[in-house]
């Protein structure tokens, strides 16, 4: 890294250039997968572990009244635990591998990509005035907001351990956020090119200059384009048949309530089916991931859907601070 090498870096970066090799190892009939391990169904990115139960109770004879000095030991605990652990397949040791290098993080970056998408985050509603910069910066379209989406992904499970902990003695013992976590969607898998890969890096670095985290003066954040959301309300469009889809709108575009995303054309009986929002006053942004001929209604987990992230994953765990 440029900043690197001019001494600039003010915290300890951790660069993980490929987070899933287990899913880039997979392949289908000539096809490269990479979103589900195979025996178990289950998806590279989710059913990370959930440590805050456990360490509450080896904690909490031990917690004083510092902040600072909970924040120590949590993360010394988190090291702990992580160690103790033992898998038992591949998958299990990816997960613990991951966690280990983001448990003591005081930021948490996880890249990623769709099929097809706009640039777009989550994160939760207690670290959105940390990674508002980074929205800005990215030109991020949308930034869906929740503490729990379901299915314990990645950067939830980084922080639900401290979400837990402060839950549990913030009455009794000061506990800090400990780490800000957010997934960064970069668009779909067919937009890769070297332009693209620039101009992304420049906003990750800086964001992390604009958080103190390089040295230097960072440009002014560009506006945010789009307020921040709850993940909740995400939206499905239900295709009417399973046939050929024909698009009305682009990625990213504003779809008002009742308007037409897309046709469904049956050429069996030559008709056209509409896929339409929802007859509700507000407008969204349309698209994120586009009407498709998938035969099914949606994803799990109130729309958060991770994508080809076996193909295209990287993950940054940026850092503690220097201390």
């Amino acid at each position: 890294m440029v900043s690197e090498a001019a001494g600039r870096l003010a915290a300890r970066v951790v660069l993980v250039p490929l987070a899933n090799p287990a899913g880039l190892n997979q392949h289908w009939f000539g096809a490269q997968m990479g979103r589900f391990e195979m025996h178990s169904g289950q998806d590279f990115n989710r059913r990370f572990p959930e440590l805050g139960p456990e360490q509450a109770m080896w904690l909490k004879p031990h917690l004083p009244d510092d902040a600072t000095r909970n924040a120590r030991l949590i993360r010394a605990a988190l090291r702990e635990a992580l160690a103790a652990r033992q898998p038992a397949t591949e998958l299990e040791s990816q997960r613990i591998e991951l966690m280990k290098l983001a448990c003591d993080a005081d930021l948490v970056i996880d890249l990623h990509c769709d099929w097809e998408a706009a640039a777009h985050l989550y994160t939760t509603p207690e670290a959105w005035p940390a990674i508002e910069p980074l929205a800005r910066y990215l030109g991020s379209e949308a930034q869906l907001l929740a503490d729990v989406s379901g299915g314990e992904p990645f950067d939830e499970a980084c922080a639900s351990a401290w979400r837990y902990l402060r839950g549990a003695f913030e009455d009794r013992h000061p506990i800090p956020p400990g780490v800000t976590p957010v997934t960064l969607k970069l668009r779909g898998v067919r937009d890769v090119s070297h332009e693209t890969a620039s101009r992304d890096a420049q906003a990750i670095v800086d964001y992390l200059t604009h958080a103190g985290m390089i040295a230097g003066d960072a440009p002014e954040p560009p506006p945010l384009r789009h307020p921040a959301t709850p993940l909740a309300g995400c939206e499905y469009v239900h295709a009417p048949l399973s046939r050929v889809v024909l698009h009305w709108r682009g990625i990213g575009e504003t779809v008002c309530a009742g308007k037409t995303i897309a046709d469904v054309l049956d050429p069996l009986e030559d008709r056209l089916a509409p896929a339409r929002r929802a007859n509700r006053r507000r407008a969204v942004r349309a698209a994120l991931d586009p009407l498709r001929d998938r035969g099914n209604a949606g994803r799990a987990h109130r729309g958060r859907g991770r994508g080809v992230h076996g193909r295209l994953a990287r993950a940054l765990e940026a850092p503690r601070r220097v201390r």
